[in-house]
């Protein structure tokens, strides 16, 4: 595979979390990051600034694991699928990504992307680690997997209701619900959502039976 770095030997890298797909941040690889990044199977970069090369998280423990790396057709840049152990800005925010300079007229009431539920599994995620007293999630998770269960049974039914009076409002607001609980449900069956989105992608890529 041939890697075209610039005339400073360097190749820009697109940083994506891999389950919601949301860029994360853009460095920059010189090959021996790039190798590095290989060998490891974590992020590597080189800084401009610095002049060296760095490991992200070494310090901040926010490391990347790697899960893809694709190269573009020019072979002159790079998108790295990680999955962040942490944040991936230096201010401490998910992305780098934060501010937004323009907005287009939105599709609907429909969100940009489907980064949210990466957002809100992690949510979950640090409600079971923390228990707030007061949250709605950290009751569930204190009461178990029987009230988990019993919730996610009720939220479906809603959906179900919600469909068949053709209540396309109600049906959003349930399905939400029942999206949430189903959520709370896998993080206390210890199963990450990547894993239910893997199954998808693999059925996706089966030939379409004859």
């Amino acid at each position: 595979m041939n890697i075209e770095f610039d005339g400073n030997g360097l190749i820009p890298a697109i940083v994506q979390h891999a389950e919601t797909k949301e860029v994360l941040t853009l460095a920059y690889m010189n090959e021996e990051s790039y190798e590095k990044s290989l060998k490891t199977g974590e992020t590597w970069f080189f800084s401009r600034s610095r002049q060296e090369l760095w490991h992200k998280g070494a310090t901040s423990g926010n490391t990347q694991k790697i899960v893809e790396m694709k190269l573009d057709c020019d072979q002159d840049a790079l998108v790295v699928l990680v999955q962040p152990a942490g944040p991936a800005c230096h201010k401490g925010t998910e992305s780098c990504f934060e501010e937004s300079v323009y907005k287009g007229e939105a599709l609907g009431d429909a969100p940009a992307d489907y980064s949210i539920l990466g957002k809100l599994e992690k949510v979950i995620r640090d409600r079971e680690a923390e228990r707030p007293e007061g949250a709605y999630t950290t009751y569930l998770f204190e009461k178990g997997v029987d009230k988990i269960l019993k919730k996610v049974g009720e939220e479906a039914s809603e959906v179900i209701i919600a469909a068949k009076n053709r209540d396309k409002e109600e049906l959003k607001w349930e399905s939400a619900d029942l999206l949430y609980h189903l959520l709370v449900l896998l993080r206390e069956q210890d199963l990450p959502f990547g894993d239910v989105l893997n199954v998808l992608e693999k059925r996706h890529e089966k030939p379409a039976a004859e």
